[in-house]
């Protein structure tokens, strides 16, 4: 019974990555596409269903890592899924304003490469039982370029859409009503933002140790 199980785990986990993969792909083959033939005034508008579906099938990790279908840890997991969600449908989605500004290229071209390297190499080690050493460097060597690029293309885009939370009060609740409540979504997006100083160099430290981890176990062995 425990080896169906494992067997069906390593099924739906290898299915899974190598889809969200493919999802990846387009995004970035649809950005690069569109940044050669029309500028990045166009890119957001052409990748926007597949960016919204790639990136809200990581929702799944969150719920693999809670049931323990992975042994990745929540506490880094959440912060990072939960940041690009945010993004991806709390700025990009939800401001149009904002769907033609220059850092949505370098912010959709950081998180595609990323995401390419770090589906195609656990899709490999789930499917195969193990992952080439290329691979394996570039699942925990890519970050540290894509990752600067990626988290400041993020910081950009939610400074940018500020005048436009603030202009429109989309999301807001305001006094009186019947609940007694008031909620200001300009004023969590810059509690977001503040969250991300004390953020980025933690889970860059993270990165940092996972690297060393990773290449120094495949150098032993």
């Amino acid at each position: 019974m425990a080896g169906v199980l494992s067997l069906l785990r390593r099924l739906y986990l290898s299915a899974y990555n190598w889809i969200v993969f493919a999802g990846w792909f387009q995004v970035l083959f649809l950005t690069l596409k569109t940044l050669k033939e029309s500028g990045y005034e166009h890119v957001y508008s052409t990748v926007e269903k597949p960016l919204l579906l790639a990136q809200s099938a990581a929702f799944l990790e969150i719920l693999h890592g809670i049931i323990g279908l992975v042994r990745s840890p929540i506490t880094a997991t959440l912060p990072q899924i939960g940041s690009r969600l945010y993004v991806v449908w709390g700025i990009l989605y939800s401001f149009p304003e904002v769907q033609k500004h220059p850092l949505i290229s370098s912010l959709v071209i950081s998180w595609s490469i990323t995401e390419i390297v770090r589906y195609s190499f656990f899709g490999t080690k789930e499917a195969f039982g193990c992952a080439p050493y290329w691979l394996l460097w570039l699942r925990y060597s890519t970050f540290l370029v894509l990752y600067p690029t990626g988290i400041s293309s993020e910081i950009g885009m939610i400074y940018n859409a500020l005048p436009f939370m603030k202009e429109s009060g989309m999301y807001s609740v305001r006094m009186p009503n019947k609940w007694n409540f008031s909620f200001d979504y300009f004023y969590m997006a810059i509690v977001v933002l503040a969250i991300y100083v004390p953020g980025i160099p933690h889970l860059y430290g993270y990165m940092l140790g996972q690297r060393k981890k990773a290449l120094m176990k495949t150098k032993k062995e």
